[in-house]
């Protein structure tokens, strides 16, 4: 299956104290981390509303809109059906897990995602472009909530300790300060 990969790197960055995105980890930026998680894609987009050096990125259509806003612009700008979205500090992101993740992409379904009680980790997770006519409706309405829209929306779930024993107690972390990292 043929399938596109973005990385959103478009936050502030105000509690890291510096840009996540370009921060070296074990001796290469985070995104470059997530990036290689992603190396069967088709295609690799970064969705930031600024410049990375050597990078396309691919700015949000609909700013102000937080994660949603990212998601719209990887579904509007995704050439390949199914597309894994993930933050630009999630360094533990790995190819397995990605191909693990499209083994449970079905048609009638927008998305897969891990859950975790009733809370799911929508970053980490495929979505299927399908949904991005949904995701423009709510940031027009103001609904910026994507916990709401995955509660609403025809998903398949995967339970996130069962992914975490599988592929790595880290598998979901996004670093809001240097220190969260391992």
């Amino acid at each position: 299956m043929r399938w596109s990969g973005a990385v959103l790197a478009g936050g502030v960055s105000s509690r890291f104290g510096q840009d996540k995105a370009l921060y070296i980890y074990k001796g290469r930026p985070l995104i470059a981390w997530v990036l290689d998680s992603m190396a069967g894609a088709s295609e690799r987009l970064v969705i930031a509303n600024r410049p990375y050096p050597g990078l396309e990125v691919y700015p949000d259509l609909w700013p102000g809109g937080n994660t949603l806003s990212g998601l719209h612009a990887a579904l509007a700008h995704a050439r390949e059906d199914w597309v894994a979205v993930a933050a630009c500090d999630q360094p533990f992101l790995s190819r397995d897990f990605w191909l693990f993740m499209l083994e449970h992409a079905r048609a009638g379904i927008q998305a897969v995602v891990a859950v975790s009680g009733d809370l799911y980790e929508p970053l980490g997770a495929l979505y299927h472009r399908s949904l991005e006519g949904e995701v423009l409706r709510r940031l027009e309405a103001g609904n910026l909530k994507i916990q709401a829209l995955l509660h609403d929306i025809p998903l398949i779930t995967l339970d996130k300790r069962a992914l975490e024993a599988r592929f790595g107690s880290y598998l979901f972390l996004n670093a809001n300060r240097p220190q969260d990292l391992p």
